[in-house]
């Protein structure tokens, strides 16, 4: 004769059947559920005419799509009012490239704001780069590939700085030939050390080179939050940092020099996220 489950242990089952929906029901929510982290900084080096300016920042796209044609990112997006939009890498995915619907954002997000781009990775093993960057600056988005430019508003000014990606250079770090390589470019980017300057480059991991190099504020991604967020430890993983990273998401500080690292959108190598929404960054500076 088969036994019956006892009422206390059917009890149990259920009770585990239950967690695991409603732990399955809210991955699926938190993978598609867009959020808005809102950063402040402040610096007595940031121009009066600066006070208030709004930097809506995008990262880690990876050709991921919120609502029919984007209209849910865009939307919130546009709601931000932001001064500028910056996108700072992974823009489309490597394995998975869909320049037209890249594009097709692209044309849409620089109606809402002036936006500027800067490589990620996926970028750098990207066969179509050059199709996507022709296109980029076609809908007036700014591609800044090892550039600076001054950023005028309301008659001042600040240094707007975009590194390429090192994947277009390295396929690796083995001898710390990275670090060393974006020292020389940064340090010949900054120019007028008076200006206040903001740099969009895609790896966090070399905040310790933007700090020596003396940047103001680094806008920043790749880790994607650390794609697995655990409770009062943070990101489990993260490109080029492994496990545990240091830079996985939100603000850091050393010295004068501030870096925002966006947990993103999409997804890449690993297909879901846990415990980490996608994000967009909304930026407004304070003039002290």
């Amino acid at each position: 004769m088969k036994k019956r489950l006892s009422k206390k242990a059917l009890i149990s089952v259920c009770t585990l059947i239950a967690v695991l929906l409603v732990l399955i029901i809210w991955t699926i929510w938190g993978n598609t559920a867009l959020m808005v982290s809102t950063v402040t900084v402040s610096s007595n080096r940031i121009p009066a005419a600066f006070n208030g300016f709004r930097i809506a920042q995008v990262s880690d796209l990876h050709n991921a799509v919120f609502g029919e044609n984007n209209a849910e990112l865009l939307q919130i997006l546009s709601e931000c009012k932001p001064n500028i939009i910056v996108v700072t890498g992974d823009l489309v995915d490597a394995e998975h490239t869909d320049i037209d619907v890249a594009l097709d954002f692209a044309k849409e997000a620089a109606q809402i704001a002036g936006t500027y781009y800067v490589t990620g990775n996926h970028e750098g093993s990207l066969s179509q780069y050059d199709e996507l960057k022709t296109g980029l600056e076609s809908m007036g988005v700014v591609v800044l590939e090892d550039a600076s430019m001054q950023l005028e508003y309301n008659g001042e000014k600040v240094t707007l700085i975009g590194l390429s990606d090192p994947n277009f250079t390295l396929k690796g770090n083995m001898l710390g030939e990275v670090p060393a390589m974006v020292d020389t470019k940064l340090r010949g980017l900054i120019g007028d050390k008076d200006d206040y300057t903001i740099l969009l480059s895609h790896r966090p991991e070399l905040f310790e080179t933007y700090v020596n190099c003396g940047v103001d504020l680094v806008l920043s991604g790749h880790a994607h939050g650390g794609q697995f967020r655990l409770p009062f430890i943070g990101g489990l993983v993260a490109p080029n940092q492994g496990l545990f990273p240091k830079y996985d998401a939100g603000l850091y500080t050393k010295g004068d020099t501030n870096m925002i690292v966006c947990r993103g959108l999409g997804n890449s190598i690993i297909p879901i996220r846990f415990n980490n929404r996608p994000e967009i960054v909304l930026l407004e500076l304070i003039a002290e």
